[in-house]
C-alpha cells in the first residue's frame, strides 16, 4: 500500500530504527482497519532488513486467539535452531509452549523470560526487529509475552513494533508503550493516492469513492479496483454500509473469479490456525482429492489477496481473511473444518477442535471428548486451550444443565487468565439457561473475579458466605474455600458488619479441612484479625515449622500476618514465598507477596528490603492488571518516603494511591496513605496535623478506617498527641485498642500500646513505670519501635531536667535511626541531644540515598553472589539489563568489582531468607 501523506510517520520509524545502536525499544501503532498500519510495518520491515536488522514476525488471527502461544509459535519459528543457546530448563519451557514436546506448559511469564533470553542471545549476533501485526487478535499468552518483552528491551539490541486496531481491546493497551496513532489522510493526500491507483475515474465515481473512503488508504486503493472490475453495483451503489463491511465485500468480489482449487485453498488457509503451506495442502487434498502447489496459488497472489513466502501463506490484510470466511457458506466451512480435523490427526487437541466446529449440536459424545481434552490441557498448564475446549464442549452438550456447567467452568478458568471479555461472553451464554439459585450465585461470583468485590453492585461478603455454605453442603469443599477467601477479601478491602465477619469465621471453621491449613488461617486473619488474632498467630507459626510449604501457602501465611501485626513473621514468610512464585512464573501472586513483604518491611523500617520489594510489586501489579494492589503499593511507597524524609515524594505517592482507591472505597490503600501522610507530618514537626490524620484511621465513619491496619499506628498517634495537647483524645483511642489487645497477641499492637501508655500516663510515677515496661520488652525484631521508645523517653527525661539520664537513650535512638535510614527521626534525636548539651556528627550517607530501587535490588543480589544471568531470572529481565544496572551501581558507589559490593552496601544489604 502507498504511504502518501505519511511523511511524519516515516520520520518516526526512521528515528525508531536509529535507536538500535544505543538501546532497544518498542512502539505501538494504532488506527482503524485499513488506515495504513500494515503498510507502515512493511516499510519498517524493509528499512530494517536493508540496515542489516533481522526481522521476526507474528500476526494475530481472530480464529486463533484462544490457541495458546500460537502467535509465539509464528514469532520464534525462524529461531528453531537457535533455541539451544538458552539453558536446558528454558529450552524445555519453550519446547512445551511451542508444542514441540508434551511437557506441562509453564506459566506465560516464565516462557516470556525464556523468550527474552533467547532473543537477547540472538541479538548479540544480529540486531532484531520484532513485528506483531494485528496484535489485538494475538492469543492471551503470546500477548503477555509481547507485553513483557516490550517493557524490557532498554538494554537490548532489539526493537518491537506492534499494530492494533482502534476498536479492539488489546493486552498491549496496558503496556504503557509509546504510541504512533495513524489518522485518516487529509483530502488532498487522499485524492493524490486515489489518482495514483485509479487514474481516469469518472468525476462522480471519484467523488463517491473519496467520500466513502473518508481518508482510509486501503479503501482508496481497493474500492476503485472492485468498481473497475465490474462489481460497482455490489460495492458502491448499495445503501450505506460501514467501511469495513464495504471493503470486505470488495475483497470477496476478487475471490469469486479464482479457480476452484485456489478458492478452496484460500478457505482452508482462512480457517486454519497456522500459515503452513503443507498443512493447508493436506486438507485441500482431503477435500478435493488433488494436491495443491504454489502454482495453484499464483492467481491469489496476483489478485493481491495473499503472499507465499517459502512454506508460509499469509493474507495481505485481515479483512481479506474475513471476506473469504464470509463468502463461504456454513456447510462449506464445516466441510473444511472436517478436513482439517483429519489432516491434524497427529495433533489431537487441534484436531478435536476442528471436529467440533464441523459438527452440528448436540453431540454429547464429542462434548465429552472435548472435556477430556480440556482436562489434559489443564494438566500440562494450557489453560487457554482448556477454556476453548470447554466452550466447544458446551456448544455440543446434550442438555442445558451440562451446557451451563461447562460454560461456568470455562469462565472460571478464563478469570485465571485475566480474559474479562471471554468471561463475559461465557457467562452470557450460561445465563441464557434457567439456572438454579446456587448456579446463579456461582455465576455472579465468577463475574467478580477481577475486582475483589470493589465494583459497584458486586456480591457482598454475606452473600458469598451463604453461597460457600451451600456449596460446602453439596460436598464441594475446595470451591467453598475459594468462595470464602473471596468473602474474606471483602473484609480486607471494605468494612462489612461484625456479624458478617463472624459468619465467615463460623462457616470456615466448620469446613472439613485441617486447622493448620494456610488457606483457612488466611481467611480467619482477613475476616477476624483481632478476634482470631491469637489463635491464627499461634497456628501460623506451627504451620510454618511443621512442613515444607508450597509458595502459595507461604504467601497466605505472610499475607495474613500483615493484618495480625506479626510483621517479622510476615516479612520472612512473604520473602520465602517470593522465590517459589518466581520459579513458577506466577507474577500476579508474586506481586501480592512482594506487596506484603514491602508493607511489613516498611512498618519495621527495614528499608533495604522495603524499597526494592515495593518497586517490583508496583511494576508487577501494573503488568498483571491489579490497580487496587498497585494503589496499596503506592501508599506503601509513600510511607517509605515519609520515613526517609522525602516529604514531597510521600505526598506524590499518597495522592496517586488515594486517586485510585477513593472511587471504589478501597480501604487498605486509603489507610496506608493516611498513615504515610501522618508520618510525613510527624517528620515535619506538624504534630496537630499528624494527630488529626492518625485519628481519622480510628474513626469507623472515615474511608481510611481499616479494622486491622489502624492497630499499628498507636505509637505515632500517641507521640503526636503529646506534642499537640491531645492526650485525652488519644487516651480514648488507646483504651479501645487495649480492649482489642486482650483478644490478640499482635506483636506490633502490644509494642505500640506499651509506648502509648507511657506517653499519655497521667503522672510521673506511672509514666516512669510504663517507660520501664516498654524498654524492657523484647523488641529485637522491631528496632524502629525500640528507637522510637528511646527517643520519646529521652525527650521525656530532658523535659524533666534529667539531662544526663536523657543522653544515653537519645544516643542509642540516633544511632538506630541512622542505621535504618529514618532520617527525620535521626535528626530529631540530634536536636534533642543538642538541647541536652551534646553535639552529634552528621549522618553518613548510604547506598539507600544513592541507588534507584531497581539498582539497589540488583546490587543486593550481586552481593549475595548471584551472576547476572541468575539476577535476570530472579527479576524477569535479561542478563544484559542486569549487567547494565550493575555497571551504574559500580559508578555510583565508586567501586570496580563485585567483591566490594557488600561493604559498599553496608546497611542497605537485605538479609537473605533461609532457603531462598
Amino acid at each position: 500500500m502507498s504511504l502518501v501523506g505519511r511523511d511524519g510517520e516515516l520520520r518516526r520509524i526512521d528515528e525508531f530504527l536509529g535507536r538500535i545502536d544505543q538501546h532497544g525499544g518498542a512502539v505501538l501503532l494504532r488506527g482503524q482497519a485499513g488506515i495504513g498500519k500494515s503498510a507502515l510495518l512493511a516499510e519498517l520491515t524493509a528499512r530494517a532488513s536493508a540496515s542489516g536488522i533481522r526481522v521476526l514476525r507474528t500476526v494475530g488471527i481472530e480464529s486463533e486467539s484462544q490457541v495458546q502461544f500460537s502467535g509465539l509459535h509464528q514469532l520464534l519459528r525462524p529461531l528453531r535452531r537457535d533455541i539451544r543457546v538458552v539453558s536446558q530448563a528454558q529450552h524445555d519451557m519453550l519446547g512445551a509452549a511451542l508444542g514441540h514436546t508434551q511437557s506441562s506448559i509453564p506459566d506465560a511469564f516464565l516462557v516470556a523470560l525464556a523468550t527474552l533470553d533467547l532473543l537477547s542471545e540472538v541479538a548479540t549476533r544480529t540486531p532484531l526487529l520484532l513485528v506483531a501485526e494485528d496484535a489485538h487478535w494475538l492469543d492471551r499468552s503470546t500477548a503477555d509475552v509481547v507485553s513483557f518483552l516490550a517493557r524490557r528491551l532498554e538494554s537490548e539490541q532489539i526493537l518491537l513494533a506492534a499494530a492494533v486496531r482502534d476498536s479492539q481491546p488489546s493486552r498491549l493497551d496496558e503496556a504503557g508503550l509509546p504510541e504512533l496513532a495513524l489518522s485518516p489522510l487529509p483530502h488532498d493526500d487522499a485524492a493524490t493516492l486515489l489518482d495514483a491507483h485509479a487514474p481516469g475515474l469518472p468525476d462522480a465515481k471519484r467523488r463517491r469513492i473519496l467520500a466513502e473512503a473518508a481518508g482510509n488508504p486501503l479503501a482508496l486503493i481497493e474500492l476503485p479496483r472492485s468498481a473497475l472490475g465490474g462489481a460497482t453495483p455490489d460495492v458502491l451503489d448499495t445503501p450505506w454500509l460501514p467501511l469495513t463491511e464495504r471493503l470486505t465485500r470488495a475483497f470477496a468480489s476478487r475471490v469469486a473469479p479464482l479457480p476452484e482449487p485456489t478458492g478452496t485453498a484460500l478457505l482452508v488457509a482462512a480457517l486454519d490456525e497456522r500459515e503452513d503451506l503443507a498443512e493447508i495442502g493436506h486438507a485441500v487434498e482431503i477435500l478435493t482429492g488433488q494436491r495443491i502447489t504454489r502454482a495453484d496459488l499464483a492467481s491469489a497472489v496476483d489478485a493481491r489477496l495473499i503472499d507465499v513466502d517459502g512454506d508460509v501463506v499469509r493474507f495481505r490484510h485481515p479483512l481479506m481473511r474475513s471476506a473469504i470466511h464470509q463468502l463461504a457458506g456454513e456447510e462449506r466451512r464445516r466441510a473444511v473444518h472436517a478436513a482439517l480435523a483429519t489432516a491434524l490427526a497427529a495433533e489431537p487437541d487441534r484436531s478435536v477442535r476442528h471436529h467440533a466446529l464441523a459438527t452440528d449440536p448436540p453431540d454429547e459424545e464429542l462434548a465429552t471428548e472435548l472435556e477430556a481434552v480440556a482436562l489434559a490441557a489443564l494438566r500440562r498448564g494450557a489453560v487457554e486451550s482448556a477454556v476453548s475446549a470447554l466452550e466447544h464442549a458446551a456448544r455440543l452438550s446434550g442438555s442445558p444443565d451440562l451446557r451451563a456447567d461447562r460454560l461456568l467452568r470455562a469462565a472460571d478458568l478464563a478469570v485465571e487468565l485475566g480474559r474479562r471479555e471471554v468471561v463475559e461472553r461465557l457467562l452470557a451464554g450460561a445465563s441464557r439457561h434457567e439456572l438454579p439459585q446456587d448456579r446463579r450465585a456461582r455465576l455472579a461470583w465468577i463475574r467478580e473475579g477481577f475486582e475483589d468485590g470493589l465494583r459497584h453492585g458486586a456480591m457482598d461478603a454475606r452473600t458469598l458466605t451463604e453461597l460457600a455454605e451451600s456449596v460446602a453442603a453439596e460436598g464441594q469443599v475446595e470451591t467453598a474455600v475459594r468462595i470464602l477467601w473471596s468473602a474474606a477479601l471483602r473484609c480486607f478491602w471494605m468494612a462489612p458488619a461484625r456479624a458478617v465477619r463472624e459468619r465467615i469465621v463460623a462457616v470456615s471453621e466448620q469446613l472439613p479441612i485441617d486447622d493448620y491449613d494456610p488457606r483457612l488461617l488466611a481467611i480467619l486473619a482477613y475476616a477476624a484479625p483481632i478476634d482470631r488474632g491469637a489463635l491464627v498467630i499461634e497456628r501460623s507459626h506451627k504451620a510454618a515449622q511443621a512442613a515444607l510449604l508450597d509458595p502459595q501457602a507461604e504467601r497466605l501465611l505472610g499475607s495474613g500476618a500483615v493484618l495480625l501485626g506479626d510483621f517479622d513473621f510476615a516479612k520472612t514468610r512473604s520473602a520465602s514465598s517470593v522465590a517459589g512464585l518466581r520459579a513458577e512464573g506466577r507474577l500476579q501472586l508474586l506481586a501480592r507477596a512482594l506487596a506484603a513483604q514491602a508493607w511489613s518491611a516498611a512498618h519495621l523500617v527495614d528499608l533495604a528490603a522495603a524499597i526494592p520489594a515495593a518497586e517490583e510489586a508496583g511494576r508487577l501489579a501494573q503488568e498483571t492488571g491489579q490497580p487496587y494492589l498497585h494503589a496499596l503499593v503506592q501508599a506503601t511507597q509513600a510511607k517509605i518516603a515519609a520515613l526517609r524524609g522525602d516529604l514531597a515524594g510521600a505526598e506524590k505517592y499518597a495522592a496517586e494511591a488515594v486517586r485510585t482507591a477513593t472511587p471504589v472505597g478501597a480501604r487498605p490503600p486509603l489507610a496506608t496513605a493516611q498513615d504515610a501522610r501522618a508520618l510525613a507530618a510527624l517528620a515535619a514537626g506538624e504534630f496537630e496535623e499528624a494527630f488529626a490524620r492518625f485519628s481519622r484511621m480510628h474513626d469507623p465513619a472515615d474511608p481510611s478506617y481499616q479494622i486491622a491496619l489502624r492497630c499499628h499506628t498507636v505509637a505515632g498517634l500517641a507521640d503526636a498527641a503529646v506534642r499537640s495537647g491531645e492526650q485525652e483524645a488519644a487516651a480514648r483511642i488507646v483504651a479501645d485498642l487495649q480492649d482489642a489487645g486482650t483478644r490478640t497477641t499482635s506483636p506490633s499492637l502490644h509494642a505500640g500500646l506499651r509506648l502509648a501508655r507511657a506517653l499519655i500516663a497521667p503522672d510521673v510515677r506511672e509514666a516512669e513505670a510504663r517507660f520501664a515496661e516498654a524498654l524492657q520488652a523484647d523488641l529485637t525484631a522491631q528496632p524502629f519501635m525500640r528507637a522510637h521508645t528511646e527517643l520519646v523517653h529521652g525527650e521525656w527525661l530532658r523535659r524533666r531536667r534529667r539531662v544526663v539520664e536523657a543522653r544515653q537513650p537519645l544516643r542509642s535512638a540516633r544511632d538506630t535511626f541512622d542505621a535504618l535510614g529514618a532520617i527525620p527521626w535521626g535528626d530529631r534525636a540530634r536536636r534533642e541531644l543538642r538541647a541536652a548539651g551534646e553535639q552529634s556528627g552528621s549522618r553518613r550517607s548510604s547506598a539507600l540515598d544513592t541507588l534507584t530501587p531497581q539498582e539497589l535490588q540488583i546490587a543486593q543480589l550481586a552481593a549475595q553472589g548471584l551472576t547476572n544471568r541468575e539476577i535476570g531470572q530472579r527479576l524477569y529481565v535479561s542478563h544484559r539489563t542486569a549487567g547494565t544496572h550493575l555497571s551504574r551501581v559500580f559508578a555510583k558507589l565508586g567501586i570496580t568489582s563485585r567483591t566490594q559490593l557488600h561493604a559498599a552496601l553496608d546497611g542497605a544489604q537485605a538479609q537473605p531468607v533461609p532457603g531462598v
